[in-house]
This record gives C-alpha cells, structure tokens and sequence, in this order.
C-alpha cells in the first residue's frame, strides 16, 4: 500500500486515482454522528444563537471539500512543478463567489465585518514560511482538517504541530506587527460597489495571469463557486470572513495552557479579547467552532461514500515530513494573518491587498518545500514532487 503522500482531497488537475467501490463505513457513520451530538450537547447552553448554523454550514464545508474532491494545496504543486496553472487558477472563483456577499454585506451592514490587514515583513514571511509546510505536510489548513475527518494519518500527525506553531507564531506576532506595513482596502479607496468591482477585476486578472491561456477543468470551478458560496454562507451566519488558523491556534493555546498557565502573561494572549477566547468555552469560538465542523463533516461524508483513509500508512519519513509541515503552517499562518482561507479567501473577498499579496507571497515557500520534500519521501520513492497528488 503506497504512503499517504497526498490527504488533501483534489491534490491536483489530475484526476484522481480511481477509489474501490464506495461501501458505507458504519462504524466511522457512528462516530461521525456521535461527535456531532456531543457538539451539539456542548454548544446549546452557550448564548450564542450563530453557533449551531455555524456548525452546519461548516459541516456543509467539510462533505463538500470530500465529495468534491476539491482543495488548495496542489494546485500550487502543479502549477510549481508541472507549470499547469488550471487547478491554482480555477480557486480564484472561490474569492470572486464570496466577495459578492462579504464585502457589500460587510461595509454596508451593521454587525458584520471584513479582514482587512497590512501588507509587510510579517505577511511576507509567514506566507513563504506556510507555503513551505504546506508542501511538506501536503494540504493547507482546511486541507489539513478535511483529510483529518477522512482519516488521514499524515494529516492527524500534521494537525497538533499546526497547532503548537500557531501558538509560537502568536507569541512573535506583536513584535512582527510593529515593523513597518501598508494597508490598502478597496472598499475604503472606492467605496462598497467600487472596491467589489476592483476585487473582481483583480481575481480575474490573476487568474488569466496563472492560467496563460489554458482552460481551467468545468467541474473545478463548480467545486470552487461551490465553497465560495458555503464560504459567504459562513459570513452571513458569523458576521465575519470563514477562517480556520486562529481556531486551531486557540487549541493549542488551550492544550498549553491546560498543562501551564503561561501564556496569559504574553503581549497577544494578554489582549482583552484573545485573553477572554483563552478562558472561555473552546467552542464559543466560531473558528474553532468550524474547524470542528469541518472535521465531522469531513468524517461523515467520508464514511458514507468510502472515501476514508485511515488505512494509508505513513512512516516515520513521512510523519517527519508532516509534523514540520503542521509546525511551519502554524507559525506562518500567525504572521500572515491565515491560510489559504483566512487570508486569502478571507483577504480578497474583503477587498484587502494583503489577500493577492498573501497567495504571490506563498509560492517561492512552496517553490522550497517541493525542493526538500523528496527527503521525507520513503526509501526508494524519490518521485518528482508533482506525483504527489494522486489520491491515496
């Protein structure tokens, strides 16, 4: 049996690898639906009525990227390594759908929100340092969290090191954030209709510009308006942009802290609002909140079409691999203020210049990564870094 070398679902342009005949999983349709019932049970005492049509549409975001096949990491792969830009360019629709509702919705109507961040050192940085992870643990953040739920080793090694990295990143984040930045937003310069019609011009120009005149594959981009859509639906329902990092940085946080109290002393986590996220309910959060709903999601779909992995080995090469991956992410994603959701998605459908910068700046990360992945391949398999993204 190959080593899970590929968690991410649609690794790439190709397509995947053909599955055995899909049989229902009870035991993982068993569980799937217990931790949905414990979450549920978790959040209903909580005051907060955005929480359970969180968890749904979230859970809705965890089947899709299965059963889609859809996901962010090898169109980078591709696109670095085979110079095959359809998968890379076909997920600037995911921003394009979202920012029809998110930015409108976020400057015209009260309670609702956008990420709008500067572009600097630390942006720059902590997207070439996660660009770097993300080919060395082979998914991104909702990469990492979707493969998760179907099983994935790789990515159940990858996921605690995520998580301890953001908890680093935070801790160098305020020092980063004193150097020098500019923060641009369209809304701001041209107002709610102007900045949209920038945002969408901007998408389609770097799409054009990654795909070079190649024709992104049709059930790509309806995969892609697809989560743009369920990504809008997370900012109708939670009043700000879908993120996924800062959720798994808190469980970290927590994780530390539930061993040591020694974080509330730091400058982040001595923020009012990070301090209160430290000591309240894990699941009051909304990003933590998702990234659970991701994973059952994940799990759910998975175990109802046969689509788990929990039977892929990884050895000790490819655990290496995945560990500094997740770390690498963690910190990165902290400096850059997300992943390819939070700041990306997040960023241009907010009509945020650190968006664009942020997926400009991730490549020469992994232009490296794909360059050292072949040292935690398994003896024997020094595969050129595109064979990576066949399904397993």
């Amino acid at each position: 049996m190959p080593a899970d070398l590929s968690p991410e679902p649609g690794a790439g342009a190709r397509a995947p690898a053909a599955l055995p005949t899909a049989r229902a999983h009870p035991v993982g349709l068993l569980l799937a639906a217990i931790g949905t019932a414990g979450v549920v049970a978790a959040i209903a005492p909580l005051p907060d009525p955005a929480l359970l049509p969180l968890l749904v549409v979230t859970m809705a975001l965890g089947a899709a990227f299965v059963l889609l096949e859809f996901g962010f990491s090898g169109g980078f792969r591709t696109f670095l390594a085979d110079r095959d830009g359809r998968a890379l360019g076909a997920a600037f629709i995911v921003p394009a759908v979202a920012a029809l509702v998110v930015l409108p919705v976020g400057v015209l109507a009260e309670g609702y929100g956008r990420y709008v961040a500067p572009v600097g050192p630390s942006l720059l940085l902590g997207a070439a340092l996660f660009g770097v992870g993300m080919m060395l643990a082979n998914g991104c953040g909702s990469g990492t969290l979707a493969a998760a739920g179907q099983g994935s080793r790789r990515m159940w090694v990858a996921l605690p090191f995520f998580c301890l990295g953001g908890v680093l990143g935070s801790l160098v984040l305020p020092s980063a954030m004193r150097l020098p930045g500019i923060e641009v937003d369209l809304a701001a310069l041209l107002g709610p209709w102007g900045g949209l019609l920038a945002t969408e011009a901007l998408l389609l120009a770097c799409a054009a510009a990654t795909l070079r005149g190649a024709r992104p594959p049709a059930a790509r981009l309806r995969a892609g308006a697809v989560i743009g859509a369920l990504a809008a639906m997370v900012f109708l329902v939670s009043g700000l942009p879908w993120g996924i990092t800062m959720g798994l940085t808190l469980w970290g946080a927590q994780a530390i802290t539930a061993v040591a109290p020694v974080l509330s002393g730091t400058e982040f986590w001595s923020d009012p609002g990070m301090a209160a996220m430290l000591d309240g309910p894990l699941l009051a959060m909304h990003g933590s909140l998702g990234d659970v709903g991701i994973l059952l999601g994940a799990l759910g779909a998975a175990a109802a079409t046969g689509r788990l992995r929990h039977g892929v080995p990884i050895g000790l090469r490819g655990a290496a691999g995945a560990a500094l991956g997740g770390l690498l992410m963690g910190v990165g994603a902290r400096l850059s203020f997300g992943c390819n959701v939070g700041a990306f998605l997040g960023g241009a459908s907010s009509g945020s210049l650190h968006g664009f910068v942020w997926i400009a700046a991730v490549l020469p990360g992994c232009w490296l990564g794909l360059r050292l992945l072949p040292v935690f391949a398994p003896r024997g398999a020094r595969q050129p870094p595109a064979s990576f993204s066949v399904q397993s």
